[in-house]
């Protein structure tokens, strides 16, 4: 417990972390520990080369690209509230009927989910996902499995469908709606064999 409250205290705007994230005080603690755990040269920030010695992470195909996300703006290193903002957003979402119409929009939103996985795709961070930067990650998580031929196809075929305004890309709105559609036709798909 002496571990708990001493975290506690080292936490700044806890009361306001925990609004915005929506952790409980325990998980802050926890992530608090692994923050500590990964900060070796403990200055209170994490490197890029932190996320490295994560194993998880180095054996990921998309390893790099998370990491990535971690540090927008070409930032060097984190501080603990940015390293718990992140992870928010793998927080499930759920609905509460009773929310604030004005209030922000929460970190674990579908949209912020969506949002975060359209940057592991669009490493320029210019607005849209192009061939080149789809192909790699495909490239990344099929190339054992596809021919360079079939991965080419699986590229332009993601592209035609997604890309709604023939510019070639896909922009976010474009990622957006082309996800809805699956979803949908999941759900539909369901229903069907009920």
């Amino acid at each position: 417990m002496g571990s708990y409250s001493s975290h506690l205290a080292k936490i700044e705007d806890l009361h306001g972390m925990i609004q915005e994230t929506g952790f409980t005080k325990a998980h802050i603690c926890r992530l608090y520990d692994r923050f500590a755990d990964l900060d070796k040269s403990e200055t209170g920030k994490l490197s890029r080369e932190d996320f490295q010695r994560i194993g998880e992470l180095a054996v990921n195909p998309l390893g790099d690209r998370i990491i990535n996300a971690f540090f927008p703006d070409e930032k060097q290193s984190i501080d603990f509230r940015s390293f718990v903002r992140i992870l928010a957003c793998f927080r499930p979402t759920v609905k509460d009927n009773h929310a604030d119409p004005n209030a922000p929009e929460p970190i674990n939103s579908r949209s912020n989910k969506l949002r975060f996985a359209f940057q592991l795709y669009d490493q320029d961070r210019d607005g849209v996902i192009s061939r080149d930067e789809l192909i790699q990650v495909l490239r990344m998580m099929l190339e054992a499995q596809v021919t360079k031929d079939q991965l080419e196809s699986i590229t332009d075929r993601t592209i035609q469908e997604a890309d709604l305004d023939g510019d070639g890309a896909i922009s976010f709105e474009e990622f957006r709606k082309s996800l809805e559609n699956i979803n949908l036709e999941h759900k539909m798909s369901i229903r069907f064999l009920q």
